[in-house]
């Protein structure tokens, strides 16, 4: 009897160890899951293939200084908000954007182009990004180029962009603006770019 007692002991024993040991696995999986969920991908202005968690974070991947121009644009010569000029934001191309305040610091006369790309730096392709312009192109030719060209952005708007190979999605003829924008979410210089569309007077 006490021969019994103690192999159902140690069968018990067994069992309660196995238990545990399944226990311990379902909750590395689980934490494994967890983190690769969280990494970030790379997110632009327009759609990504494959959104992360981190969507809102990663669109902001704009630099806070824009810096100036691209060399070879046209200022343009009676834009609807010169230059110093305080608007409000109606472009929701990044979380925070539409309604925010913003004074206009370049307005230019060019062809704007909506594109999608696969980032340089092994991100997700970035669908329908606003904007590029015409002279942030690789050797683009004549302006305007139709919808489904495929081009090379010499753009740095956000990482992995400049050098990306990119199809045009659509363009625009309307006026185009650098912005800085000054609101509770976000502060930039030189942001680029919204269209005459996507801006309306400060009240």
């Amino acid at each position: 009897m006490n021969r019994q007692t103690a192999l159902a002991a140690v069968a018990l024993a067994s069992a309660l160890a196995l238990s545990a040991c399944g226990s311990d696995t379902a909750e590395t999986g689980e934490a494994t899951a967890t983190e690769t969920s969280s990494s970030s991908d790379h997110t632009g202005h327009g759609t990504e293939a494959a959104p992360s968690d981190d969507t809102e974070h990663d669109a902001h991947q704009h630099p806070a200084d824009g810096g100036p121009a691209p060399e070879g644009i046209a200022e343009a010569g009676d834009p609807a908000f010169p230059v110093g000029t305080d608007v409000v934001l109606a472009a929701d191309h990044m979380p925070g954007m539409d309604g925010a305040a913003a004074t206009v610091s370049g307005a230019f006369d060019t062809t704007t182009y909506s594109v999608t790309y696969t980032p340089t730096d092994g991100g997700e392709p970035v669908v329908d990004h606003k904007w590029v312009v015409h002279e942030e192109l690789e050797n683009p030719g004549p302006a305007p180029l139709p919808d489904g060209t495929e081009v090379v952005l010499r753009a740095a708007h956000m990482p992995g962009m400049d050098g990306a190979t990119a199809t045009i999605d659509s363009s625009t003829q309307e006026t185009v603006y650098m912005v800085d924008v000054h609101s509770e979410n976000m502060t930039m210089t030189n942001h680029k770019w919204v269209t005459e569309s996507e801006i309306r007077p400060a009240d």
